[in-house]
């Protein structure tokens, strides 16, 4: 398996998960994501991965600043339904990276339902970003949006992609065609990942209603 060598060069996220802790799948419960690891469970890299794992990796720094965020202790609300465009790809990113989990999430362990991860994500939800991030401790939120579009394609795509889509490109087309998709994603992963102009967080105070 080889992914593209831009993949080392995204951000990284470390954080402590308790459930991992208590369980012993690591010595202190710490965790690493990488990039890749959003492309593993997606199965493909697209600017929609890309730019949800950029969301929750920032969305994240902003709730714990210099600390370890905590897997499992984060609320992960969606604008959209679960089955409206990526919703669900951008959704099973958050969860992999929050532990936040829709109905089909894990109950917890003993009567107290100790680390359950179950209804820590919700689908349309009341929020002006594409999703919003909520520490259980203390409250505080965060919106986040994205705007993919501050990162266009190369202009080669307007040719290639419906060729591409249509299963009409030939091999060098084709291969053009990945080539500049992935170098699109290296943009916003690497050149952009700190960008303002692409990611876009704000102050939410989250409502329990």
């Amino acid at each position: 398996m080889t992914f593209p060598s831009f993949f080392l060069e995204a951000p990284r996220l470390r954080l402590r998960d308790p459930l991992a802790a208590f369980l012993g799948s690591t010595t202190d419960g710490v965790l690493e994501y990488r990039y890749e690891d959003a492309v593993r469970l997606a199965g493909h890299s697209c600017p929609a991965v890309a730019g949800a794992y950029l969301m929750v990796v920032h969305g994240l720094d902003y709730l714990y600043d210099e600390e370890l965020p905590e897997r499992g202790g984060i609320d992960v609300f969606m604008r959209d339904g679960r089955e409206q465009g990526t919703t669900g790809v951008l959704a099973s990113i958050a969860t992999l990276l929050t532990g936040a989990a829709a109905e089909t999430g894990f109950q917890g362990i003993g009567q107290a339902q100790r680390f359950a991860r179950r209804g820590l994500l919700a689908f349309d939800a009341p929020i002006e970003g594409v999703l919003a991030l909520r520490r259980r401790d203390t409250g505080v939120g965060v919106a986040i949006d994205i705007d993919t579009g501050h990162v266009p394609h190369h202009p080669d795509m307007a040719g290639l992609m419906p060729r591409a889509v249509a299963g009409q490109a030939d091999s060098a087309e084709q291969a053009r065609f990945a080539e500049l998709w992935q170098e699109r994603v290296r943009r916003i992963l690497v050149d952009h990942a700190d960008d303002p102009k692409l990611v876009h967080l704000y102050d939410w105070e989250a409502s329990d209603d």
